[in-house]
């Protein structure tokens, strides 16, 4: 029977976003929302803000939150990596798929060139300095995004690049309530990875390389022919097709009948798997009328497709409030986490990447030793004996077998997280408070690096193993006085406060050698102390702030805020900053002719404006400059005799960097709320920039902090919620968010700067590649062309090409930055049933893939795997091609151009659930009152077109061998008692 009432006025809606239903996708939901839930109960939710809270609809700043069913039950280690696609003006990129990694954050763009662009956390309304890996995403309540002005600049210089809030889960009123959720997965990678050529083409290419290598004036091409078929074998060291094939290549290039490769050993088979995740969450929360706890227990073992890395993490949390007396309440919230990552090394260019050993060693050397017969070589012991491969080719690479030496070796980093909250508020009035809170981090990391001196490289050298220890600790303090009155119409809210922050930072490595004895992993059992470090930062910030809000009638909202931050990181005439903000909003819809037009049920006009202060300079290999003005030196040993030197001048001047933001937004509810949405413009101005100035090498040091130049990011921000149809039994909800992103360069002193890959110039964004513009190939002889761009005597451009690529011509190639991200979510309960999924997507930008250069050598790289792409190389019958000639002589064609310059866009289904929940009568006589099954998958599918690589990578858009994104499957049941 059809449900007349699914077709009814009241029950369906047309979505503004109908368009976007071949495509949709939101997120995770618990269980099936009561049937009287809709998108008006959020109209005038009160959101967590800047030392407070505040009611949503008059607030006259931006903020955007995101409830824990989006959040809680996702198949994520770390909380960044859930935020994605949840709320418009953030980017998030995931550019390591590593158990454990956090994703890199943006809020409405980059901030700053050599200062850090992260956003502040605030964990239950104190700014958090712990690893955020230790906040289990079962413990979140919800999660506030302050992005402008009016939202941050109570934060200071500490919420220059936006403040995520993050409130974890309180007890409420009533019976005491168990949650429980168990949940099992299994992942892989969530792309495949480049497709490369198989055992016969390889031969048949590698063949054709060394015939044009030996090809010259005084080799005709019949001897380089067979020449190539006589030292094939030898070049690779290895001959797969056995003694019947000793010259498995004739001297036509083609493989000779009946050769057959005797074994297939794909190395990205044997260094990754299929792996298995568990996670278990235990929470126990109830209260009474004047107090309420919350305790939480919970495990993960999350195990990586890469053989040997994982993420464990045990984490418990206790929270408790209470009203001790009517004129007092006190709060205390504690958490512990302890964390094992299993980290081999996976994101540089070191030959000991395990994600490089599996891409680059070709299947046709074999993991175990093989007879020629194809058969395994046995040990005494009656094993086969693992492959290390003297022989191979040094590209391929030799004397490494990651698969055999990883499970005998350690790469192993712990953690300690806890973090302590408590807080005394005193009502002096009904209208004024003092609130007092501090609260201490304390994050205690032991790495532990450690080579056996059985197997591999480390047995050249006996083994060695490297301690690394580190400390931090920090606390805040805070005091904070609150008034708010009524006078009738007239509504004020006051607030200021005080306070203070000190960071303190210990660490301390060591390295020794040589082992006497396998299978003892501590230094002590090592004879030969290699190295030794350690130092020691110290950072204090204090501040002053006040916030004035005004409302008349509930419908016109003024606020401005004011804060003053000391910074010990400048020098004392430049340690103060200054920080402020203004804003206003006026909630149309009370207006009486907007009230008569029976349209609207909100429609609310913000803006604000204001600025903040960035005191957190970076050195060039990304540490924190604690010691921006002061002249530091590095110690050396010259000889044996103690020494040192300059490692960066004193610079008295550098001061705050400011960022100035604007922002207007309309936001609107029509159709009884059943469609709501928001529309805002942004403006950004980063001024008097922290920058790591280079200089000339002679001097000494290699750079000094200065504050130069300007960046500007502009944007536009949509977000469209709708509930297209709701009836007694089903529920559809459609979302959409939409984030566009201008990011220009608008003062830079001295001209541009070349960073890398990168050209920094005025007009242009922080992130334009500066590289050499790829023209093809060279049809007549297979050798690749750069384009050159010259001055003639009469000064006019002259354009060329050039096979030489140090003749090559940098130019500007395009920016690494999208331009529109966003995410579009559904979610739809039928009865007991509940679906959901969330599609997050990237519009523009540019990736500079140099993980996909490795295999697309002309055959210099002897011995290494090959893209499937090398096929439709360059030969005479095949002129008109993309892919230069093959020979043993490098010609640089995988050097960076806008050859390996490829588009950004993608979109990926980041996550769906089905779950299903029994009906309450079924575990009534046992006390259950909910009980719900569900699958879900993370990263499902990924739309994008450079097959092979993995399109979320690094901000700045170039590639550096991570550990790809994971594909997630997930079975779990939730229970409440």
């Amino acid at each position: 029977m059809i449900n007349k009432n699914l077709f009814s006025a009241k029950a369906w809606i047309p979505p503004v976003a109908a368009f976007f239903l071949g495509v949709t996708s939101v997120h995770a939901q618990n269980s099936k929302p009561k049937k009287d839930s809709l998108h008006e109960k959020e109209i005038d939710e009160v959101v967590v803000v800047a030392y407070g809270k505040a009611k949503r609809n008059s607030y006259t700043g931006s903020v955007a939150t995101i409830s824990s069913d989006k959040i809680n039950n996702r198949p994520v280690t770390n909380i960044t990596k859930a935020l994605e696609g949840q709320v418009a003006g953030i980017q998030t990129t995931s550019a390591s798929g590593q158990p454990g990694a956090v994703s890199t954050i943006r809020i409405r763009g980059i901030g700053s060139i050599s200062a850090s662009s992260d956003p502040l956390y605030v964990v239950d309304g104190i700014p958090f300095d712990g690893n955020i890996n230790s906040i289990s995403p079962s413990d979140i309540e919800s999660i506030s995004v302050l992005k402008d002005a009016t939202a941050s600049a109570l934060y200071g210089s500490r919420g220059a690049n936006g403040i995520i809030i993050i409130t974890t889960k309180s007890g409420k009123k009533g019976e005491a309530k168990v949650n429980f959720n168990i949940s099992q997965g299994f992942s892989g990678r969530a792309v495949k990875d480049y497709e490369q050529v198989n055992t016969d083409q390889y031969f048949q290419l590698y063949w054709e390389a060394l015939r044009n290598g030996y090809q010259s004036g005084k080799v005709s091409s019949q001897q380089a022919a067979q020449m190539a078929t006589d030292n094939l074998v030898s070049t690779l060291g290895i001959n797969p097709y056995g003694t019947a094939y000793p010259k498995p290549i004739g001297t036509d290039g083609k493989l000779l009948p009946g050769a057959s490769p005797l074994w297939n050993d794909d190395w990205r088979d044997i260094l990754q798997r299929v792996a298995s995740r568990n996670q278990v969450d235990l929470d126990i929360s109830g209260g009474s009328e004047k107090s309420n706890y919350f305790f939480s227990l919970g495990y993960l073992d999350d195990k990586g497709m890469a053989i040997e890395s994982g993420f464990k993490r045990y984490n418990t949390r206790l929270k408790i409030n209470s009203e001790v007396k009517k004129w007092l309440n006190v709060g205390v919230n504690l958490s512990y986490t302890n964390s094992i990552q299993q980290a081999p090394t996976s994101s540089d260019s070191k030959a000991s990447n395990i994600i490089n050993a599996a891409r680059f060693i070709p299947s046709f050397y074999p993991y175990y030793e093989r007879n020629a017969d194809g058969s395994y070589i046995l040990g005494a012991d009656g094993n086969p004996i693992y492959d290390f491969g003297k022989y191979r080719p040094t590209n391929a690479l030799q004397n490494q077998n990651a698969a055999a030496t990883l499970p005998l070796d350690k790469n192993e980093n712990k953690e300690d997280n806890f973090s302590g909250k408590g807080f005394m508020e005193f009502t002096f009035l009904p209208e004024l408070k003092f609130k007092t809170s501090f609260s201490v981090d304390l994050v205690n990391y032991n790495g532990h690096y450690y080579s056996n001196p059985l197997l591999g490289q480390g047995a050249e050298i006996g083994g060695s193993v490297t301690k690394t220890n580190t400390r931090t600790l920090s606390y805040t303090t805070s005091n904070i006085l609150t008034y708010d009155k009524k006078f009738g119409k007239h509504h004020v809210n006051a607030l200021a406060g005080h306070e203070f922050y000190k960071y303190d930072y210990q660490t301390i490595s060591g390295t020794r050698s040589q082992f006497s004895l396998p299978y003892y992993y501590e230094p002590d059992a090592a004879s030969l102390l290699g190295s030794f470090s350690g130092n020691s930062n110290k950072l204090s910030l204090l501040s002053f702030l006040g916030k004035v809000e005004y409302d008349y009638n509930n419908t016109y909202f003024l606020s401005a805020s004011g804060r003053a931050d000391s910074s010990s990181r400048f020098a004392k005439d430049n340690r103060w900053g200054r920080f402020w903000s203004v804003g206003g909003s006026w909630k149309i819809s009370n207006e009486e002719f907007v009230k008569s037009l029976n349209v609207f049920n909100q429609l609310t006009l913000r803006a604000s404006y204001g600025g903040q202060g960035n005191d957190k300079l970076l050195r060039p290999n990304g540490q924190p400059l604690y010691y921006a003005y002061q002249e530091l030196y590095r110690f050396i040993s010259l000889g044996g005799e103690p020494g040192t030197t300059l490692e960066k001048t004193s610079t008295n001047n550098v001061k705050w960097e400011t960022n100035l933001n604007l922002n207007v937004g309309l936001e609107f509810a029509i159709l009884n709320n059943r469609v709501k949405g928001n529309i805002e413009y942004f403006k950004r101005k980063s001024q008097d920039l922290l920058f790591n100035m280079p200089v000339a090498p002679s001097l000494g040091i290699s750079d000094y902090p200065a504050n130069i130049g300007t960046i500007q990011n502009t944007g536009f921000e949509f977000s469209l919620f709708t509930t297209p149809v709701k009836t007694e039994d089903f529920q559809w909800n459609l979302d959409v968010n939409l984030s566009t992103l201008n990011n220009k360069v608008t003062k830079l002193p001295g001209g541009s700067l070349v960073v890398g890959s990168k050209l920094l110039t005025v007009g242009g964004s922080v992130y334009d590649f500066f590289i050499p513009e790829w023209v093809g190939v060279d049809p007549g002889n297979g050798k690749p062309l750069w384009k050159t761009v010259s001055t003639d005597a009469s000064g006019n451009s002259v354009e060329g090409t050039t096979s030489e690529y140090s003749k090559a011509t940098k130019l500007l190639q395009g920016s690494a930055l999208p331009k529109l991200t966003g995410g579009i979510s559904t979610s739809i309960t039928y009865k007991n049933f509940d679906f959901s999924g969330l599609l997050t997507f990237k519009i523009g930008g540019k990736i500079l893939d140099t993980d996909y250069t490795s295999i697309m050598h002309n055959g210099s790289a002897g011995g290494r795997a090959w893209s499937a792409e090398m096929l439709n190389r360059w030969t005479p019958e095949n002129p008109y091609t993309d892919v230069p000639g093959l020979s043993t002589t490098t010609n640089n064609w995988t050097s960076t151009s806008s050859r390996f310059l490829y588009s950004g866009t993608y979109a990926r289904l980041k996550n769906v659930s089905l779950g299903y929940t029994l009906p309450e009568d079924y575990f009534e006589k046992i006390g259950l009152k909910k009980f719900r099954i569900y699958i879900q998958a993370e990263n499902l599918l990924t739309f994008y077109k450079h097959k092979g690589m993995d399109p979320e990578q690094a901000l700045d858009g170039t590639t550096y061998y991570r550990y790809p994104a994971m594909r997630t499957i997930t079975f779990g049941l939730q229970a409440t008692l």
